[in-house]
């Protein structure tokens, strides 16, 4: 697939089709997704794929906003870093979180990005429970691992709308080489 398509055909879908995820498709996005660029090359960022259905149910009680959709979902994977690794984990896992659902774009899937890190279960309740603290209680989440995100994964029954324009001119800045330098 061409790279500009990837780009142009990439949005968050939170609706997704009852038909699971081949595993060689899922095997491709991970190869994909472990290829990211990470600080002094240190690759800090794990994976939990999360395949059965009640568990990928249960992510999306999470929150109580934000992550209800995640139950349409077949498949989920939670981007992580090692925090061991790097105090960089974070950038390094949300660069590969971007390189994920680029590849699920490649894929014929869509997929949609669900935070984690710094969420509470409880928009009510900012400084209780949070989405990390409530994921750990029934997911193999290493002690060293910080949760990112969740990417909902799937095939989709619509094609999105295409994003509205965006002049560039509004939120780029170009620093042109100064004369006679």
């Amino acid at each position: 697939m061409e790279f500009q398509h990837v780009i142009d055909s990439r949005r968050s879908v939170r609706k997704f089709a009852p038909r699971p995820v081949p595993q060689e498709v899922i095997d491709r996005l991970i190869r994909n997704t472990l290829t990211a660029p990470s600080s002094r090359n240190c690759r800090s960022t794990r994976l939990l794929v999360i395949k059965d259905e009640e568990q990928v149910h249960r992510l999306a009680e999470m929150r109580d906003y934000g992550s209800g959709f995640l139950k349409g979902a077949p498949l989920a994977i939670i981007v992580m870093g090692d925090t061991s690794k790097s105090d960089m984990w974070s950038v390094n896992a949300a660069i590969s979180a971007t390189l994920l659902q680029l590849s699920c774009i490649d894929a014929g899937l869509q997929s949609c990005w669900v935070q984690i890190d710094g969420r509470p279960r409880l928009k009510s309740a900012p400084e209780g429970e949070q989405a990390t603290d409530f994921l750990r209680t029934f997911l193999p989440i290493p002690d060293t691992c910080q949760p990112l995100c969740a990417i909902a994964i799937g095939y989709s029954d619509f094609h999105p709308a295409a994003l509205p324009p965006l002049d560039p001119n509004e939120v780029v800045t170009i620093v042109e080489p100064t004369q006679g330098a």
